[in-house]
């Protein structure tokens, strides 16, 4: 059977991509899924969970509800809790069982608002996709509803597609915000750690937008079209690819992936992940040892993030199988995807919230402004 995962894990939905994006602007998030499920949506997949609260619920789809199509039931639920716990939005979406009886959740985001008096909008999601589209459209919804019009800062940056999903709680975004602000940026939002909806209404006033995942890119796309800001897609890994990012932020006046514009060694270095992610580090592999690194991006992604020479394999089976037919010298993925790799293969192990959650949650490296995994890599190898 095609595209069943027989022996690594799978990727975090995007039910979960949903709960992520909003987690900290102050909206409730309804997922309309059977009781049970909100400890998948909220702790597994969810790192701030037991130091932060959020307004994460599930609407407890009961079976008859679902084949009767008793809508009724999510939407006097959601406007209840909502005049009890007042949220600035509400943010409703889906999981299997709604998608296979046709939950029509635009009509009923309509009805709560008008109900609740707030904001009310529908994600449409339906447990089948990874967590990055999730992530994506909401983030996409929020930019759409939430930022309008404003003079532009000078050096004004916004920092899209942070999540605990890509980055865990280990310092990464902050330290990405730190570096940018000792070039002289002024880091408007962050979107969506460690920033309030507030700061996120001014993100138009950004001259430019550095995004750090695929979660942030529809965003960057809209933003550029409805404001004018370019994007540049990549992370300040080491210091020679950082210094490219910021140049490039400074001075460019169109979108650029930077993290693509790099060449491939078929028996080099194999980094499997997140698109712009893993693009990123094959980059900084490149400039700070001169060794070449391929991408195999078994997520969502746009075109222009990989490079010529990686690959956009989703099924397990694919991925084994390169790996087995081009015997790379070293592959960087999540530990889980070790027991698919030749044995014969270096195996560099990189911990994905995403992919294994919280079995390696402390050993998930910082790496930015990171110096010793590069000579790591240069003197195994």
């Amino acid at each position: 059977m095609k595209n069943v995962s027989k022996i690594i894990s799978c990727y975090a939905a995007d039910t979960s991509g949903v709960c992520s994006a909003l987690y900290e602007l102050g909206g409730m998030v309804i997922v309309h899924d059977a009781s049970g499920c909100n400890s998948t949506y909220s702790t597994h997949d969810e790192p701030r969970w037991y130091d932060k609260r959020s307004m994460i619920y599930i609407s407890a789809l009961k079976e008859m509800d679902s084949i009767m199509g008793n809508d009724e039931k999510l939407i006097s639920d959601a406007v209840s809790a909502a005049h009890d716990q007042k949220p600035k939005f509400i943010a409703i979406c889906g999981s299997p069982m709604p998608m296979m009886t046709g939950v029509d959740f635009d009509a009923i985001a309509e009805e709560i608002e008008h109900r609740s008096g707030i904001r009310t909008f529908a994600i449409h999601t339906n447990g089948t996709h990874s967590y990055l589209k999730g992530a994506a459209d909401s983030l996409l919804e929020i930019v759409k509803e939430y930022v309008h019009e404003q003079p532009k800062i000078k050096n004004g940056v916004n920092i899209l597609g942070a999540a605990p999903l890509d980055f865990s709680l280990n310092g990464t975004v902050e330290a990405i915000k730190d570096k940018l602000e000792k070039n002289r940026f002024e880091v408007i939002s962050c979107l969506a750690m460690n920033s309030t909806l507030d700061e996120i209404k001014n993100a138009a006033s950004a001259k430019a937008n550095l995004v750090i995942s695929y979660s942030g890119l529809s965003a960057a796309k809209y933003m550029e079209k409805r404001f004018g800001i370019p994007y540049i897609c990549g992370l300040p890994f080491g210091k020679k690819f950082a210094d490219e990012i910021i140049a490039l932020l400074k001075s460019s006046d169109k979108s650029l992936y930077p993290c693509a514009e790099r060449t491939a060694d078929k028996k080099g270095i194999y980094i499997i992940g997140e698109g712009i992610i893993s693009g990123s580090l094959a980059k900084a592999v490149e400039l700070e040892t001169g060794k070449k690194a391929r991408v195999i991006c078994p997520l969502d992604h746009d075109k222009n993030m990989l490079a010529d020479g990686d690959f956009d394999f989703f099924a397990e089976e694919d991925i084994e199988k390169l790996l087995s037919e081009e015997t790379p010298k070293a592959v960087i993925a999540d530990p889980l995807y070790k027991f698919i790799v030749p044995k014969q293969t270096e195996f560099i192990s990189l911990p994905h919230f995403a992919f294994s959650g919280r079995c390696y949650q402390r050993s998930m490296p910082n790496l930015i402004n990171e110096t010793e995994f590069f000579e790591f890599i240069k003197n195994i190898l």
